[in-house]
């Protein structure tokens, strides 16, 4: 057990999916008390037993999150419980990911990616961070995608998503900053959603400096960096990590022309 979150209290949403697993996990190998939240209870229980194993402190909350006001309320108000009073700490990273082409979008889809990508993490941190702010300190992370700002020709609709959640990280860091409240955002690349197995679009990590899919640990460490003391000065930034994704292309044979 290390202590970067020594004596904090974090909301991890979507811990039941690989990536918000790690995060909890990390969280709490760092020494906070964590929430996980997410909707199969199932699989929520086993991520506690795994935390609890290893020394750390966690409990999970069923809650889903459908972009309704009322149910990011509920789950603030009984994490907030379950944490003795406060929330240090809120990682907005329950999505989901449709990836079909514009014209095969139907209006209910659009409604549910938005609710859910969009909405729920709104109304969750309109119910947090101003608790946060009266106390004067405390971290919301945010969840983006490198497809918000590298086009590729699907998926439209979760990019936009993503690219909305990026920007209301600037947003929240303008409203919430001067108050103490830190709010960035990570953004993965593919990534595994199991340890030392192909993922999913892995042929999108062709080209790149990284060359392969990542791993969850990644994000999470990611996040444990932004959730301590560590980022104190770090505001309203995405952080890449998504093997250079983004940011390089690796050319076969080392030059042009």
């Amino acid at each position: 057990m290390a202590d970067r979150l020594a004596g904090k209290t974090a909301l991890v949403t979507g811990a039941t999916g690989s990536l918000g697993g790690a995060i909890a996990r990390a969280f709490a190998a760092e020494g906070a008390s964590v929430v996980a939240s997410g909707r199969d209870a199932e699989r929520g229980a086993a991520l506690v037993a795994e935390i609890e194993a290893a020394g750390g402190r966690a409990s999970f909350l069923v809650a889903d999150l459908d972009g309704s006001a009322a149910a990011s309320r509920d789950l603030a108000e009984r994490a907030t419980e379950k944490l003795g009073g406060r929330v240090d700490i809120l990682v907005n990273n329950a999505g989901i990911f449709p990836g079909d082409k514009t014209a095969a979008t139907e209006e209910e889809t659009f409604d549910r990616v938005f609710a859910v990508n969009v909405k729920a993490p709104f109304f969750l941190t309109a119910a947090i961070a101003p608790a946060m702010a009266e106390r004067g300190e405390g971290a919301i992370i945010n969840l983006g995608s490198w497809v918000a700002r590298l086009a590729v020709p699907v998926g439209a609709l979760y990019a936009s998503s993503k690219g909305a959640l990026e920007t209301l990280t600037r947003a929240w860091a303008a409203e919430f900053g001067p108050s103490g409240v830190r709010v960035n955002t990570i953004s993965p690349g593919v990534m595994r959603p199991i340890a030392d197995e192909p993922a999913p679009g892995e042929v999108m990590m062709v080209g790149t400096p990284a060359g392969v899919a990542g791993p969850a640990s990644a994000v999470a460490a990611a996040a444990v960096y932004l959730a301590s003391n560590e980022a104190e000065f770090v505001h309203a930034t995405t952080l890449d990590v998504d093997g250079g994704r983004v940011g390089a292309a690796v050319i076969a044979g080392g030059g042009f022309g």
